[in-house]
Protein backbone atom coordinates (compact mmCIF):
# COMPACT_ATOMS: atom_id res chain seq x y z
CA UNK A 1 0.00 0.00 0.00
CA UNK A 2 1.29 3.46 -0.94
CA UNK A 3 1.88 5.69 2.09
CA UNK A 4 0.38 9.18 1.92
CA UNK A 5 1.80 10.14 5.34
CA UNK A 6 4.85 8.76 7.14
CA UNK A 7 6.20 9.82 10.53
CA UNK A 8 9.62 8.40 11.33
CA UNK A 9 10.93 8.71 14.90
CA UNK A 10 9.45 12.15 15.58
CA UNK A 11 10.63 14.09 18.63
CA UNK A 12 8.80 17.34 19.36
CA UNK A 13 9.35 19.82 22.17
CA UNK A 14 7.60 22.83 23.67
CA UNK A 15 10.60 24.84 24.86
CA UNK A 16 12.41 22.31 27.08
CA UNK A 17 9.43 19.98 27.52
CA UNK A 18 9.91 16.78 25.52
CA UNK A 19 6.37 15.95 24.32
CA UNK A 20 6.72 13.43 21.47
CA UNK A 21 9.36 10.76 22.05
CA UNK A 22 10.07 8.85 18.86
CA UNK A 23 6.60 8.67 17.28
CA UNK A 24 6.42 6.63 14.07
CA UNK A 25 3.23 5.95 12.10
CA UNK A 26 1.86 5.72 8.57
CA UNK A 27 -1.39 6.39 6.76
CA UNK A 28 -1.86 4.43 3.54
CA UNK A 29 -3.69 5.49 0.41
CA UNK A 30 -7.46 5.14 0.95
CA UNK A 31 -7.03 4.20 4.63
CA UNK A 32 -8.76 5.60 7.66
CA UNK A 33 -6.33 5.51 10.57
CA UNK A 34 -7.32 6.41 14.13
CA UNK A 35 -4.89 8.01 16.56
CA UNK A 36 -6.16 7.47 20.11
CA UNK A 37 -5.09 8.32 23.62
CA UNK A 38 -6.09 9.99 26.85
CA UNK A 39 -5.97 13.74 27.39
CA UNK A 40 -2.37 14.92 27.43
CA UNK A 41 -1.08 11.86 25.56
CA UNK A 42 0.36 13.98 22.73
CA UNK A 43 -2.30 13.61 20.03
CA UNK A 44 -2.70 17.29 19.21
CA UNK A 45 1.08 17.84 19.36
CA UNK A 46 1.43 15.05 16.80
CA UNK A 47 -1.01 16.87 14.51
CA UNK A 48 0.79 20.18 15.00
CA UNK A 49 4.05 18.47 14.09
CA UNK A 50 2.50 16.90 11.00
CA UNK A 51 1.08 20.24 9.82
CA UNK A 52 4.26 22.23 10.40
CA UNK A 53 2.80 24.27 13.25
CA UNK A 54 5.23 22.85 15.83
CA UNK A 55 8.03 21.28 13.76
CA UNK A 56 9.85 18.30 15.30
CA UNK A 57 13.46 18.65 16.39
CA UNK A 58 14.24 15.10 15.30
CA UNK A 59 12.82 12.64 12.81
CA UNK A 60 11.22 12.91 9.39
CA UNK A 61 7.73 13.60 8.07
CA UNK A 62 6.87 12.57 4.53
CA UNK A 63 3.75 13.33 2.50
CA UNK A 64 3.21 11.21 -0.62
CA UNK A 65 6.81 10.03 -0.38
CA UNK A 66 8.26 13.56 -0.23
CA UNK A 67 10.25 14.71 2.82
CA UNK A 68 8.39 17.76 4.15
CA UNK A 69 9.93 17.94 7.63
CA UNK A 70 9.81 21.55 8.82
CA UNK A 71 7.73 22.75 5.85
CA UNK A 72 5.21 25.54 6.39
CA UNK A 73 1.52 24.73 6.84
CA UNK A 74 0.82 26.53 3.56
CA UNK A 75 3.19 24.26 1.63
CA UNK A 76 1.74 21.16 3.28
CA UNK A 77 -1.83 22.20 2.45
CA UNK A 78 -0.71 22.79 -1.13
CA UNK A 79 0.21 19.12 -1.43
CA UNK A 80 -3.44 18.16 -0.93
CA UNK A 81 -3.70 17.94 2.86
CA UNK A 82 -6.89 19.18 4.56
CA UNK A 83 -6.71 19.91 8.28
CA UNK A 84 -9.63 20.28 10.69
CA UNK A 85 -8.00 21.50 13.92
CA UNK A 86 -9.10 20.96 17.46
CA UNK A 87 -11.46 23.76 18.45
CA UNK A 88 -12.60 24.32 14.81
CA UNK A 89 -10.81 27.71 14.35
CA UNK A 90 -13.45 29.25 12.14
CA UNK A 91 -13.76 33.02 11.63
CA UNK A 92 -16.43 34.05 14.10
CA UNK A 93 -16.91 37.54 12.62
CA UNK A 94 -17.55 36.19 9.10
CA UNK A 95 -20.73 34.54 7.86
CA UNK A 96 -20.83 30.84 7.01
CA UNK A 97 -20.61 31.67 3.31
CA UNK A 98 -17.74 34.12 3.85
CA UNK A 99 -15.86 31.44 5.81
CA UNK A 100 -16.14 29.18 2.76
CA UNK A 101 -15.10 31.94 0.35
CA UNK A 102 -11.86 32.43 2.31
CA UNK A 103 -10.66 29.05 1.04
CA UNK A 104 -8.90 28.95 -2.32
CA UNK A 105 -10.88 26.16 -3.96
CA UNK A 106 -8.92 23.36 -5.62
CA UNK A 107 -10.54 21.76 -8.69
CA UNK A 108 -12.22 18.46 -7.91
CA UNK A 109 -15.29 16.80 -6.47
CA UNK A 110 -15.95 19.35 -3.73
CA UNK A 111 -17.08 22.94 -4.23
CA UNK A 112 -19.29 25.29 -2.20
CA UNK A 113 -22.51 23.88 -3.66
CA UNK A 114 -21.26 20.37 -2.88
CA UNK A 115 -20.51 21.08 0.78
CA UNK A 116 -23.91 22.79 1.16
CA UNK A 117 -25.48 19.56 -0.13
CA UNK A 118 -23.37 17.54 2.31
CA UNK A 119 -24.32 19.84 5.20
CA UNK A 120 -27.81 21.30 4.49
CA UNK A 121 -27.72 23.00 7.88
CA UNK A 122 -24.83 25.18 6.69
CA UNK A 123 -26.85 26.26 3.68
CA UNK A 124 -29.72 27.22 5.97
CA UNK A 125 -27.32 29.27 8.12
CA UNK A 126 -25.14 30.64 5.31
CA UNK A 127 -25.79 34.28 6.31
CA UNK A 128 -25.20 33.66 10.03
CA UNK A 129 -21.96 34.75 11.68
CA UNK A 130 -19.63 31.87 12.50
CA UNK A 131 -19.52 32.88 16.15
CA UNK A 132 -23.29 32.38 16.43
CA UNK A 133 -23.21 28.76 15.23
CA UNK A 134 -23.59 25.79 17.55
CA UNK A 135 -20.57 23.58 18.19
CA UNK A 136 -21.87 21.01 15.72
CA UNK A 137 -22.46 23.62 13.04
CA UNK A 138 -18.96 25.00 13.57
CA UNK A 139 -17.52 21.50 13.18
CA UNK A 140 -19.44 21.03 9.93
CA UNK A 141 -18.12 24.39 8.69
CA UNK A 142 -14.55 23.46 9.59
CA UNK A 143 -14.86 20.15 7.70
CA UNK A 144 -16.51 21.90 4.76
CA UNK A 145 -13.62 24.36 4.48
CA UNK A 146 -11.10 21.51 4.45
CA UNK A 147 -13.07 19.68 1.75
CA UNK A 148 -12.91 22.71 -0.56
CA UNK A 149 -9.21 21.92 -0.95
CA UNK A 150 -10.28 18.56 -2.43
CA UNK A 151 -7.69 16.90 -0.22
CA UNK A 152 -5.98 13.58 -0.85
CA UNK A 153 -5.42 13.35 2.92
CA UNK A 154 -7.88 14.70 5.51
CA UNK A 155 -6.68 15.15 9.10
CA UNK A 156 -9.30 15.68 11.82
CA UNK A 157 -8.31 16.55 15.37
CA UNK A 158 -11.00 15.65 17.94
CA UNK A 159 -14.04 16.32 15.71
CA UNK A 160 -16.50 14.99 18.32
CA UNK A 161 -15.22 17.18 21.16
CA UNK A 162 -18.01 18.96 23.01
CA UNK A 163 -20.78 17.84 20.65
CA UNK A 164 -24.15 16.30 21.46
CA UNK A 165 -24.32 12.55 20.72
CA UNK A 166 -26.69 12.94 17.76
CA UNK A 167 -24.34 15.49 16.17
CA UNK A 168 -21.33 13.27 16.84
CA UNK A 169 -23.02 10.49 14.87
CA UNK A 170 -23.65 12.85 11.96
CA UNK A 171 -20.04 14.05 11.94
CA UNK A 172 -18.74 10.49 12.06
CA UNK A 173 -20.99 9.46 9.17
CA UNK A 174 -19.43 12.29 7.19
CA UNK A 175 -15.94 11.05 8.08
CA UNK A 176 -16.90 7.57 6.90
CA UNK A 177 -18.18 9.02 3.64
CA UNK A 178 -14.81 10.70 3.02
CA UNK A 179 -13.14 7.33 3.30
CA UNK A 180 -15.71 5.77 0.96
CA UNK A 181 -14.86 8.43 -1.61
CA UNK A 182 -11.21 7.42 -1.52
CA UNK A 183 -9.81 10.18 0.68
CA UNK A 184 -7.16 9.00 3.13
CA UNK A 185 -8.16 10.03 6.66
CA UNK A 186 -6.22 10.46 9.89
CA UNK A 187 -8.77 10.70 12.69
CA UNK A 188 -7.55 11.88 16.08
CA UNK A 189 -10.12 11.06 18.74
CA UNK A 190 -10.59 10.67 22.45
CA UNK A 191 -13.83 8.78 21.75
CA UNK A 192 -12.00 5.57 20.94
CA UNK A 193 -14.99 3.31 20.36
CA UNK A 194 -16.56 5.60 17.76
CA UNK A 195 -13.26 6.08 15.95
CA UNK A 196 -12.57 2.35 15.86
CA UNK A 197 -15.94 1.66 14.25
CA UNK A 198 -14.68 3.55 11.19
CA UNK A 199 -10.94 2.93 11.19
CA UNK A 200 -8.91 0.32 9.34
CA UNK A 201 -5.93 0.60 11.68
CA UNK A 202 -5.23 2.34 14.96
CA UNK A 203 -2.37 3.78 16.95
CA UNK A 204 -2.54 4.59 20.66
CA UNK A 205 -0.37 7.31 22.19
CA UNK A 206 0.61 7.43 25.85
CA UNK A 207 2.94 10.08 27.29
CA UNK A 208 4.27 10.92 23.84
CA UNK A 209 5.01 7.36 22.74
CA UNK A 210 3.15 4.86 20.56
CA UNK A 211 2.07 2.00 22.81
CA UNK A 212 -0.17 0.18 20.34
CA UNK A 213 -0.26 -0.22 16.57
CA UNK A 214 -2.57 -2.64 14.85
CA UNK A 215 -5.96 -3.63 13.47
CA UNK A 216 -8.76 -1.29 14.57
CA UNK A 217 -11.47 -3.97 14.79
CA UNK A 218 -9.27 -6.21 16.94
CA UNK A 219 -8.61 -3.37 19.37
CA UNK A 220 -12.28 -2.39 19.49
CA UNK A 221 -13.32 -5.93 20.38
CA UNK A 222 -10.70 -6.34 23.11
CA UNK A 223 -12.45 -4.79 26.12
CA UNK A 224 -9.52 -5.08 28.49
CA UNK A 225 -7.05 -3.58 26.05
CA UNK A 226 -9.45 -0.75 25.19
CA UNK A 227 -9.68 0.20 28.86
CA UNK A 228 -5.93 -0.10 29.40
CA UNK A 229 -4.70 1.67 26.29
CA UNK A 230 -7.37 4.13 25.28
CA UNK A 231 -8.87 4.80 28.68
CA UNK A 232 -12.46 4.04 27.73
CA UNK A 233 -15.07 1.46 28.56
CA UNK A 234 -16.38 -0.73 25.76
CA UNK A 235 -19.59 0.79 24.39
CA UNK A 236 -22.65 -1.30 23.64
Amino acid sequence: MTAVLELDNIHTYYDKSHILKGVSMTVGEGELVALLGRNGAGKTTTMRSVMGLTPPRQGKIKFFGKDMTGASPHRIAGLGVGYVPEGRKIFGHLTVHENLLVVHETPGRWNIDGVYQLFPRLHERRTSKGGRLSGGEQEMLSIARALLLNPKLLILDEPSQGLAPVIVQEVMRTVGRMKDEGISVLLVEQNAFLALQLADRAYVLSEGEIVFSGDAAALRDDKTRMEQLAGVAHAA
